[in-house]
């Protein structure tokens, strides 16, 4: 039997998404809850391996061939900055990246900003936004509760991911500028690309058929 095609897919709602999406274009999925603690799963037709992984992780494990495909967010893509192929954006995982400030912040264009304390988890990005703009920015590297940074001092604004913007308005944050708009990607190991063409390609239409039968 053929060896089958590993797919890194991260823990959490973008999985179920990702499953559900792979179950329509025609794959074996997981069942709902057969995951559970289990990080390397079998599809029952045997056409693919599913590794579950923390979402920053998934394009590394895709980058080094540890995964042949992967789904991620364009957020942690770009953040991470990995040597993978994008072959398809898929309709799901929507959110934003926003510069966002104290609503009774003083009304100061960002460009005037001087050297502001940004808290964030994405300093790559965060960094090359405010560079661009000329702005000297100090980053406070956080891994969670950023909203929390301008209402007690530690930051100026923060740069953080959001889809309705509810969790801003309830702390007393608005959004200031867009950085990335967001969703999820099919990523391909670049080696696996060309080895494992006919699968890869297969998987790739499989999927751009069922989201296109989505959208008619």
């Amino acid at each position: 039997m053929a060896e089958p095609l590993t797919v890194a897919l991260p823990k959490g709602r973008l999985a179920d998404d990702a499953l559900a999406l792979l179950a329509r274009a025609g794959y074996a999925v997981p069942a709902n809850g057969e995951n559970g603690r289990r990080l390397v799963l079998d599809g029952a037709d045997g056409r693919l391996r599913f590794i579950m992984v923390k979402p920053a992780d998934v394009p590394v494990f895709v980058e080094y061939g540890a995964a042949d495909v992967g789904i991620a967010g364009l957020d942690v893509l770009r953040e991470a900055g990995r040597d993978v192929y994008e072959p398809l954006r898929l309709p799901f995982g929507y959110c934003r990246l926003v510069v966002a400030g104290r609503s009774d912040r003083p009304d100061l264009p960002l460009r005037l900003e001087r050297s502001p304390r940004i808290a964030t988890k994405f300093p790559r990005l965060t960094e090359a936004f405010f560079r661009k703009r000329g702005i000297a920015a100090e980053l406070i590297i956080m891994s969670g509760s950023v909203e929390l940074a301008p209402l007690v001092g530690l930051a100026d604004l923060i740069v953080d991911l959001v889809q309705t913007g509810a969790t801003l308005r309830e702390n007393g944050l608005v959004e200031l500028r867009t950085i990335l708009e967001s969703q999820a990607v099919l990523i391909a190991n670049r080696a696996s690309y060309r080895l494992a063409a006919a699968k890869v390609r297969a998987l790739i239409d499989a999927l751009a058929s069922a989201v296109q039968r989505a959208t008619d």
